[in-house]
């Protein structure tokens, strides 16, 4: 840390006002920790860390799609990776727990990390059958792509799924922060912000997919197309008598089968769209429809102006 600083020394080594600016805002900040009542030993404990779930999610992808990881996709290689992805894995559990409000026994934290790795490694070859069908769905889907494997390299679409299939795993086993966290990766890689508990049946396709939301309790049906600007959202949100958000109710739409949404359409609330519908572009739909509907906006009307007038 010294060795970063004495680059700066020059600018702010012999400010005075600052020094002790510097000195206030520390005390403030540390007086916070205290009013939080945040214990000493619980604040010096590592937090989950993001760059450690970016390398599991690169060791779980070569694991889940052993045909792009260079490797001769033999038993040993991919023993090798995944006994390496669990191991860390493991340890952000560890971590993860630890920070966790929940006050837990040191052996007890072991037993549910072991139970959870053993679920979690049960998991994975469905989430690798799924993962085939978004990626085969959002090929089938996109006149544009060119081939399966240009899918698998350099779709944001699958790259989401990739982490929502593992993080949904993961919170449907009741696994604290990682599965939000891995959430956020997906997000800031591709733009697509889709909650862990969200449930998302086979054969996903998201095309293009920059600025898709699907809220917690949404559920989306087998064969789904869903395109960019997509909000899957709650209305109002019920408030408890201390003016918090009350949790735990069905707040999202649920899609039926073979359902296609256009970009930019917003269905609020725990509405359900019957199989087979379709969500016109820009629609804003908080009523339930029926299996095979088609829902447009009224056509545009086309007027003339003249000298900026109208505007």
């Amino acid at each position: 840390m010294q060795k970063q600083l004495s680059q700066y020394s020059i600018e702010i080594g012999s400010g005075q006002r600052l020094a002790g600016l510097i000195s206030v805002a520390v005390s403030g900040i540390q007086a916070s920790l205290v009013s939080a009542g945040q214990p000493a030993d619980r604040r010096a404990q590592r937090l989950p860390a993001l760059d450690e779930l970016e390398s599991i999610m690169r060791g779980l992808r070569s694991v889940l799609m052993p045909e792009l990881s260079g490797s001769d996709g033999s038993r040993h290689s991919l023993q090798g990776q995944l006994r390496l992805s669990l191991s860390q894995l493991g340890l952000e559990l560890r971590h993860a727990y630890v920070a966790d409000d929940r006050e837990r026994e040191q052996d007890e934290v072991e037993t549910e990390i072991t139970s959870q790795l053993e679920r979690f490694c049960e998991s994975l070859p469905e989430l690798r059958r799924l993962l085939q069908t978004d990626a085969r769905a959002i090929h089938d889907g996109d006149p544009s792509s060119r081939s399966l494997l240009e899918v698998q390299l350099a779709s944001p679409g699958l790259e989401a799924l990739l982490h929502h299939r593992v993080a949904h795993q993961l919170e449907s086993q009741g696994v604290p922060l990682l599965p939000r966290m891995l959430a956020w990766l997906a997000q800031r890689a591709t733009g697509i912000d889709i909650h862990p508990a969200a449930s998302i049946a086979e054969a996903c396709c998201i095309d293009h997919g920059t600025g898709l939301v699907i809220g917690e309790t949404a559920v989306i049906g087998r064969n789904a197309r869903i395109y960019q600007g997509v909000t899957l959202g709650a209305r109002s949100i019920p408030l408890d008598e201390r003016g918090r958000a009350v949790r735990g109710l069905r707040r999202h739409p649920q899609l039926g089968d073979d359902v296609t949404v256009y970009s930019g359409a917003t269905i609020l609330g725990p509405v359900e769209i019957g199989s087979g519908s379709v969500i016109g572009g820009n629609v804003w739909l908080t009523h339930s429809v029926p299996a095979g509907s088609r829902v447009l906006q009224h056509d545009p009307r086309t007027s003339r102006f003249s000298a900026g007038a109208g505007i």
